[in-house]
């Protein structure tokens, strides 16, 4: 007889959160979940989940909490003061925060969390909504390697490639890391795509065989329909993005790393959201470039 699946609370249930939740509701988890939004919450129900009014009520019993919050004062506002996390989960509990957040903010909360006799992993994730849907995001763990091997298996009802990198922060470092390339390749296949059109070559054609030989990625495979319909309704927004090059621009100026194209992109970025555009996918990199080049809006 195997042991009970661990009592899951889930704190944030959006566009990632949501559709995780469901896996692991899927995998015969047993799921109580809070969220400031009511139909995310009805949502959950609808799926097998529970529905819980606060924090403190949603981690009264778990043994696993995981976050998927935005950025590091959404983590600090749900784990810290009298209504969060760590003074209202039990002693002994797992807290796994799967938002993108900065390095230090981790080992912070690991340290804050100790206190209390509750185990922190840093738990980053990629592969945006749709690998979230598939359950096949890529996730990136820092943190002890018991509580790494304890969590694994729930790792996997979420992703399909699980890797620890290395001590509390470094989940956030990897995904750092992640964020820099993401966002520079997004670029380079924005600008490849209004030099594409500007030239008169079939869009389509020329992307199904740029991704087939070494100009080829992930990004440009789930975002060539973004690219090829103009449809930049959010997977992962540019307001998020733009956090994330503050995170990556941040982290490297304090180990003393160069980030010259990355800081470039940044830039863009920014751009792109101080145009009004930081609700829209990432992919609409792309109508900074055609603005640029005196195309498109």
């Amino acid at each position: 007889m195997t042991h009970a699946l661990p009592k899951i609370a889930w704190i944030g249930l959006g566009i990632m959160g949501s559709p995780m939740s469901e896996n692991l509701l899927k995998a015969g988890y047993d799921v109580t979940g809070h969220t400031l939004e009511q139909d995310k919450l009805d949502r959950l129900t609808a799926a097998g989940g529970t529905a819980a009014s606060s924090v403190a009520e949603a981690v009264a019993d778990a043994d696993v909490i995981i976050t998927m919050v935005p950025a590091s004062p959404q983590v600090e506002a749900v784990a810290y003061g009298p209504g969060g996390i760590l003074e209202n989960a039990r002693a002994g509990a797992l807290l796994i925060d799967m938002s993108s957040i900065t390095p230090l903010t981790s080992v912070g909360l690991a340290a804050a969390a100790r206190d209390k006799g509750i185990r922190v992993l840093d738990a980053p994730v990629s592969g945006g909504e749709a690998g979230a849907i598939e359950a096949v995001l890529s996730i990136m763990v820092g943190g002890d390697q018991a509580d790494f091997d304890e969590a694994r298996p729930l790792f996997e009802a979420l992703g399909r490639t699980v890797v620890r990198c290395g001590p509390h922060g470094s989940g956030q470092t990897v995904k750092a890391a992640n964020q820099l390339i993401v966002a520079v390749n997004i670029q380079a296949c924005a600008e490849a795509v209004v030099f594409l059109e500007k030239s008169g070559v079939d869009l389509a054609a020329a992307l199904d065989v740029l991704a087939g030989g070494l100009a080829g990625s992930t990004v440009l495979t789930r975002k060539k329909d973004n690219f090829l319909r103009r449809d930049f309704r959010p997977g992962f927004r540019i307001d998020l993005h733009h956090k994330d090059m503050g995170i990556v621009t941040d982290a490297a100026r304090t180990v003393g790393a160069a980030l010259p194209v990355g800081a470039v992109v940044a830039q863009l970025v920014a751009s792109l959201r101080a145009q009004g555009d930081g609700g829209l996918d990432h992919s609409a990199l792309l109508r900074t470039v055609e603005r640029l080049s005196g195309a498109g809006a």
